[in-house]
C-alpha cells in the first residue's frame, strides 16, 4: 500500500517535474520578458464564476505553447473606451459600461436603430442579445481570476493591465461626447471625435471617485484622468494602464498633418508651445499616478513626422522618467499593405529608449469591428510576422536588441469568441521569426537623426520640412523593395563605430547629411575614410566645405516641381516602362533640388541620377570612391518624397504611371556596394515587393511581402547570387530569380557565383554523428560558392562534397576558411555538378 501512495506521487508529480525541466530549453538566450493577451469582456458571455474562470482558463490554455516562452504573462482587458476609468465613483456595485457593441456606439443612431443600409461605422449592434450587466464589482472578480487562473495553468506570474482610447469606438461615453466635449479634437473618426491629452475640462458636480464634489472648473485633464486612474486601478487590482491610439502624443494621432503642419505649411513657431502642453499632460498624470507602468500604443506614423506635424517631442517624454514603454509598430499601417510606414515609424522610435525594453504587436482579432485579421485581412498569411519581427535595434553597447514584450490584438473576436484556429497557426510562425532573430546588424543600417530632428525642431528656424521629409522618404524607399530593417540612433553610432570599428564591415549605413561641425560629421568622415561603406541623403544646405568636399557637391539655386529623370543603370525591368518624370515638391522635400558635383572631371566620381527642367540640371545621385579610403565608398541621393497631402490621413504617392517614385533610387543605389534587388513587373503601377534581409547566426534570413505574385525578383550580391533554402533558381547573368507568393520567408546560406543555369538548393538531413546541418545544391557549372556557416564552424567541422552521396566516404573537395568584407564563410571554387556542405 505504501509502495502504490509512492508511486502514484511520483506519476503525479512527472509531468510537472519534466514541464520544470524542459522550461530550460525554450527560446534559450531568446525568452520575452512579457506576453501579453489582448482581450474584451466578450468571452464572458454569462455573468457566473465558475464560467468566468472557465473562460480564463481557455484563455491561458489556448497559448500556452507560446506563454512556455517568457518571463511574466499579461492579459490587457478592453473592457470599454476607457470611459469606465473616467467615470468611476469609487462604488462596487456601479454599473458598468462596458464594449458590448459591433460598431461605433457613440453616433447619431442608437444602437442597433436606424436604416438597413447604415454601416457599422454609423451605427453599432449589441454583440449578442442580452449581453450580461456587468458592474464594478464584477471586473474586478474578472481580474482576479485572470490572475488566479493564469497562474495554475502557466506557473508564471499574471499581470493584468486596463486601458485607455481617446476616440468613440469601443463603449459609449457619456463623459466625453454629452457631459464634456470639450475635451474633444482631432478628426480621425470624424471632427472632434478624439480626447485631446492637453485638454482642460469644464467642472461639474457629478461625483467621481477621485473628486467626489465634482471636477473643479478648468482642471487640466492630465490631473482629472491621472487621479481617476490611481483610483481605478488600485481599486480594481490592476498592475498597468495602456494609453491607446497616440493618446499623449499630441491631438491627432492617426493624421499626417496636426497643430503644426497644416498639409500647406510649417508652424514652427508655435511647436514649443504644443510641445510643453504634450509633456506637461505627462507631468500632471504621473502627479496623481505616480507608479502605475504605463504601456503606450503611440501613434501611426513616427518620431521624424509626429515632431514636425504635432509637436510630439518623443526625445522629452522618453526621457521625462515616467516608466513608460515605448509604442510598439503600428498594426494599422500593415492591414493596408504599408509596410513601410510601420517599419519606419518602428524603428524610428526605437532608435533611442527610455530603456532596454521595446515591444511588438501582432493583429489577431478585432473585437469591435467585424474582422479578425489573421483569417481576413491577411488571409493567414505571416508577413506582418515575419517583416517587423526581422527589424533590430542596435544598443549603446554594440549589442543587437530585439522586442522584449510581444502583444496580440486581440485573442477574441467581435462575436466574443476565441477560435483555437488562430494561436494554432499564429503561433508557429511567431517561435520561428523568434528563432531567427537577428544577431547581427543587416546590410543596410539606418543611423536614425533622433537628437538631430529634435534640435532642429526647436533651434534652427526652417527645417520643420525637412524633419518631416526624411521619414516619408524611408517609408517609400522600403515599400519598393529597400531591405531596411536594422536601426541606431546617430548618437549611440558614434559611441559604438568608436569602440567596436568592426561592428559595420558586413554593412552599408545610411543617414541623413550631417550639419557642419559636428561630432556626427567628424564620426562619418572617419567611417568612410576607414573603408565604411556610407549613404546620405536629403539636402546639403548646412553642410561643412569638408563633408561637401568629401560627397565632391556645391549646392546651387533650389529648383522644384516638374523634372525630366535620367537614370544610369535601372535593374527593374518593366513591360510598360517607369515615366520619364518627377515631381519634386519643396514642402514635402526639406526644401528644392539644389545639388550639383562640385568637381565634374573628379574621376573618382560617378554620376547616378540627373533631372532636368528649362535647361537647367541638377545631380541628384552619385557614388564616390578614394583608393586610400581603404574600401570606403560614400554615395549621395538628394531624395525625392514623391507623396502630396490630399486629405485624408496620410500623404499621397504620386501616380506611378505619370510620375517615377524617387525612393526607388535608394534601391537602385545599392548597386554600388554590390547589393542589387531588381524588381520585374507589368508596369509601374503594380505595387513591388516589401523586402527584409537580416543576419541571424551569420545566415541571411529573407522575409518578403509580394502584393502582386506575378512579380519577379531577381539578386545578385557581391557574393554572388544568394539562394534560397528550398527552391530551383534559374541564373541569368548572375542573378537569382525567384516568383514569390503573398508572404514568404525564406534562410540563405550559400551564395553561387555562375553566370547562367539552373540551380536546386536543398537541405538534406544528418545521418551522421555531429553533423547538425547538411545542404545540397545541384546544377553547378564552374562555379565559385560562399557557405555562411553557423558563425562558430571552424575548419576542421566544416565537410565539402562534390558528385557524392551517403556515407560520404568519397568526393571530398577543398574549401578555405575566409574573414574578409564579405563576412566569415567558407570559399569553394570551380565546382561542377552537385555539392554538398555540412557542419
Amino acid at each position: 500500500m505504501y509502495k502504490k501512495i509512492i508511486a502514484g506521487i511520483f506519476l503525479a508529480a512527472l509531468p510537472f517535474y519534466l514541464f520544470a525541466q524542459y522550461e530550460l530549453a525554450p527560446l534559450k538566450g531568446k525568452p520575452f520578458h512579457n506576453i501579453v493577451l489582448e482581450a474584451s469582456l466578450k468571452p464572458f458571455k454569462v455573468k457566473k464564476d465558475n464560467y468566468i474562470r472557465a473562460v480564463a482558463r481557455e484563455i491561458f490554455t489556448q497559448w500556452q505553447s507560446l506563454l512556455r516562452h517568457t518571463d511574466t504573462v499579461s492579459v490587457m482587458l478592453w473592457t470599454g473606451d476607457g470611459s469606465e476609468i473616467l467615470d468611476y465613483k469609487g462604488d462596487m456595485q456601479q454599473r458598468l459600461e462596458w464594449s458590448m457593441y459591433m460598431g461605433n456606439p457613440n453616433t447619431d443612431h442608437e444602437v442597433g436603430s436606424g436604416p438597413e443600409e447604415l454601416s457599422i461605422h454609423e451605427r453599432a449592434y449589441l454583440y449578442i442579445d442580452n449581453p450580461p450587466k456587468f458592474n464594478y464589482g464584477d471586473l474586478k472578480f474578472i481580474v482576479q481570476a485572470l490572475k488566479e487562473e493564469g497562474r495554475k495553468i502557466t506557473g508564471k506570474p499574471v499581470l493584468v493591465g486596463a486601458t485607455f482610447d481617446p476616440g468613440p469606438e469601443f463603449a459609449k461615453s457619456e463623459f466625453k461626447y454629452k457631459r464634456h466635449p470639450e475635451i474633444l479634437g482631432g478628426s480621425a473618426m470624424g471632427h472632434k471625435t478624439f480626447v485631446n491629452c492637453y485638454a482642460v475640462l469644464n467642472g461639474d458636480k457629478e461625483k467621481y471617485a477621485g473628486f467626489p464634489d465634482g471636477i473643479p472648473e478648468n482642471t487640466p485633464f492630465g490631473t482629472f484622468f491621472g487621479r481617476q486612474s490611481q483610483h481605478f486601478l488600485t481599486d480594481l487590482q490592476f498592475d498597468y494602464i495602456w494609453f491607446s491610439n497616440g493618446f499623449g502624443f499630441g491631438a491627432e494621432g492617426w493624421s499626417s498633418t496636426g497643430a503644426t503642419f497644416t498639409g500647406k505649411d510649417f508652424k514652427q513657431d508655435e511647436l514649443p508651445g504644443f510641445s510643453e502642453k504634450i509633456l506637461q499632460f505627462w507631468k500632471l498624470f504621473r502627479a496623481e499616478c505616480p507608479d502605475f507602468p504605463i504601456q503606450t500604443r503611440g501613434t501611426n506614423l513616427s518620431v521624424g513626422t509626429d515632431l514636425a506635424r504635432d509637436a510630439v517631442n518623443l526625445k522629452a517624454i522618453y526621457e521625462g522618467g515616467f516608466n513608460m514603454l515605448p509604442p510598439p509598430n503600428s498594426p494599422w499601417a500593415a492591414l493596408d499593405g504599408d509596410f513601410g510606414l510601420e517599419m519606419a515609424g518602428y524603428m524610428s522610435r526605437m532608435a533611442q529608449l527610455p530603456d532596454s525594453r521595446f515591444p511588438f504587436r501582432y493583429y489577431t482579432h478585432d473585437p469591435w469591428w467585424l474582422n479578425s485579421p489573421w483569417l481576413d485581412r491577411y488571409g493567414r498569411e505571416p508577413h506582418d510576422i515575419y517583416l517587423p519581427m526581422s527589424v533590430s535595434r542596435i544598443d549603446e553597447n554594440g549589442n543587437i536588441c530585439v522586442p522584449t514584450q510581444l502583444n496580440f490584438l486581440t485573442i477574441d473576436d467581435t462575436h466574443g469568441n476565441m477560435p483555437a484556429q488562430v494561436p494554432d497557426e499564429v503561433i508557429p510562425h511567431i517561435l520561428k521569426a523568434r528563432y531567427d532573430m537577428p544577431t547581427a546588424p543587416g546590410p543596410l543600417v539606418w543611423v536614425y537623426p533622433f537628437d538631430e530632428y529634435h534640435d532642429w525642431a526647436y533651434t534652427q528656424k526652417g527645417r520643420l520640412s525637412e524633419v518631416y521629409y526624411g521619414d516619408w522618404f524611408i517609408r517609400q524607399a522600403i515599400n519598393n523593395g529597400l531591405p531596411l530593417n536594422t536601426v541606431i540612433s546617430t548618437t549611440i553610432f558614434q559611441s559604438v563605430i568608436a569602440r567596436q570599428p568592426e561592428l559595420f564591415k558586413e554593412s552599408v549605413l545610411i543617414t541623413i547629411v550631417p550639419d557642419a561641425g559636428t561630432p556626427l560629421e567628424k564620426k562619418l568622415i572617419q567611417f568612410v575614410q576607414n573603408g565604411g561603406k556610407l549613404i546620405v541623403f536629403g539636402p546639403a544646405d548646412h553642410a561643412s566645405l569638408e563633408f561637401l568636399k568629401l560627397l565632391n557637391i556645391k549646392n546651387e539655386k533650389p529648383l522644384d516641381g516638374i523634372f525630366n529623370l535620367e537614370i544610369k543603370d535601372q535593374p527593374d525591368q518593366l513591360n510598360i516602362k517607369f515615366p520619364s518624370k518627377i515631381n519634386h515638391r519643396s514642402l514635402f522635400n526639406g526644401g528644392g533640388i539644389a545639388t550639383v558635383l562640385l568637381d565634374r572631371n573628379d574621376k573618382h566620381t560617378k554620376i547616378l541620377s540627373q533631372v532636368k527642367q528649362d535647361n537647367q540640371a541638377r545631380d541628384i545621385a552619385w557614388v564616390r570612391q578614394l583608393q586610400e579610403w581603404n574600401g570606403g565608398k560614400v554615395l549621395y541621393i538628394r531624395g525625392t518624397n514623391s507623396s502630396i497631402f490630399t486629405g485624408g490621413r496620410l500623404l499621397t504617392p504620386d501616380d506611378p504611371s505619370q510620375y517615377f517614385s524617387g525612393p526607388v533610387l535608394l534601391r537602385y543605389a545599392l548597386q554600388e556596394f554590390g547589393l542589387t534587388i531588381a524588381v520585374d513587373k507589368l508596369s509601374p503601377e503594380i505595387k513591388s515587393p516589401v523586402l527584409t534581409i537580416s543576419r541571424s547566426a551569420n545566415a541571411f534570413i529573407f522575409s518578403g511581402y509580394n502584393p502582386n505574385s506575378t512579380v519577379k525578383e531577381r539578386f545578385k550580391f557581391i557574393q554572388g547570387a544568394p539562394l534560397l533554402l528550398g527552391l530551383e533558381t534559374i541564373l541569368k547573368e548572375g542573378f537569382s530569380s525567384y516568383t514569390m507568393p503573398t508572404s514568404w520567408n525564406r534562410i540563405c546560406r550559400i551564395f553561387v557565383e555562375q553566370n547562367e543555369g539552373m540551380v536546386s538548393h536543398k537541405e538534406l538531413h544528418s545521418g551522421e554523428k555531429d553533423i547538425n546541418k547538411r545542404y545540397q545544391v545541384s546544377g553547378l557549372k564552374s562555379a565559385t560558392v560562399r557557405v555562411y556557416a553557423d558563425s562558430d564552424t571552424d575548419e576542421t567541422h566544416f565537410h565539402a562534397y562534390v558528385n557524392s552521396a551517403y556515407p560520404w566516404r568519397k568526393g571530398k573537395y577543398p574549401f578555405r576558411l575566409k574573414n574578409d568584407s564579405y563576412g566569415k564563410y567558407f570559399l569553394i571554387e570551380n565546382v561542377t555538378g552537385d555539392l554538398v556542405v555540412s557542419w
